[in-house]
């Protein structure tokens, strides 16, 4: 089996490599959790009822959520109750083991068999999200990658109620000589998903990439849409989509909740990609993601070049965001 995006190496060391990269692009991230959460318990402080008054609004504010703060919180102070945490620090540690086994059965890399056969080629994406999430950004380092990786692919404009997004994704798609199915704007997106699928199986390329509209979550007309996208890629190519990718804004906080699962009522998500973990995002959505939706996150982005699209490796992520204690 390969894997759908992978770039890895064994360099873990903070200062080295793959894994350097991460502790640098998540800087503002970790400036938000991190430092808070090290700031109030890496001291020596009495594990009192004050410091769980302020261990909670911490991580409320990193957008960990009010259900998941206080499942940590009655979690840590039974520990506390049973005299297993000693300290601020042995606290710290606790509760960046629970954080990381939250996260860890989230980490599902999107794989691709290596030798797909006709007639399930071609493994088709249908990639859905709001607007300004970063959808087509995503699916450019995406094209990136799979072209790396030596496979064919072929992506569909289906967003077709913005010109610049398809314009965007035609930028993307000539840096990797990557066929772009297109209609005009106003078009049936559902109609430029069927052809893109009739094209893609035509050339008997390896991967479809659709992109779709972005428009409020609340809007049943863009759900209606997206249903039919699927309804149709389905009677084309029965088990397409293989993956419905949905990408979320970290920025956003608890919202990314709420989007989820307007999305997943709709079309069924099988895929999370989370997106600029490199800005002012606190983090703590990709917990509260976790523990209320279980869903796969494939990859995260942390910048804007093609190789910040991360296959998402939660022991990597939290070694990057909440180093451990001394």
């Amino acid at each position: 089996m390969a894997i759908f995006g992978k770039s890895r190496t064994d360099e873990k060391a903070p200062g080295t490599g793959l894994f350097s990269r991460l502790h640098a692009k998540l800087s503002a991230t970790r400036q938000g959790l991190a430092r808070e959460l090290g700031d109030l318990l890496l001291g020596e402080r009495a594990l009192d009822e004050a410091l769980f008054d302020e261990l909670e609004a911490r991580l409320l504010s990193a957008d960990l959520g009010v259900e998941l703060t206080r499942e940590l919180l009655d979690t840590l102070a039974q520990r506390v109750a049973r005299k297993e945490l000693a300290n601020a620090s042995s606290l710290y540690r606790a509760l960046r083991q629970l954080l990381l086994e939250i996260i860890q059965p989230c980490a599902a890399p999107l794989i691709i068999s290596s030798s797909v056969s006709s007639s399930v080629r071609p493994f088709c994406i249908m990639v859905i999200g709001v607007n300004g999430a970063g959808k087509t950004t995503s699916i450019g380092k995406m094209l990136r990658q799979i072209r790396l990786e030596g496979r064919s692919v072929v992506v569909a404009a289906a967003d077709t109620f913005r010109a610049a997004a398809i314009e965007q994704l035609e930028v993307w798609a000539e840096r990797e000589s990557v066929p772009v199915i297109k209609q005009p704007i106003g078009a049936d997106a559902a109609s430029v998903a069927h052809d893109g699928l009739h094209a893609a199986r035509a050339r008997q390329a390896d991967v479809l990439i659709i992109d779709t509209a972005g428009r409020l979550q609340t809007q049943s007309g863009l759900m209606d849409e997206l249903k039919k996208i699927k309804r149709v890629l389905q009677r084309v190519q029965p088990g397409a989509p293989h993956e419905v990718l949905l990408v979320l804004d970290a920025g956003v906080g608890q919202n990314a909740l709420s989007q989820l699962r307007h999305f997943h009522e709709a079309v069924e998500v099988t895929g999370l990609c989370v997106t600029k973990l490199d800005g002012t995002a606190r983090g703590g959505v990709l917990f509260a993601l976790c523990r209320n939706a279980r869903l796969p996150i494939r990859y995260i982005g942390v910048g804007e070049d093609a190789t910040d699209l991360r296959p998402f490796d939660a022991a990597e992520f939290v070694d990057a965001l909440l180093p451990e204690a001394p």
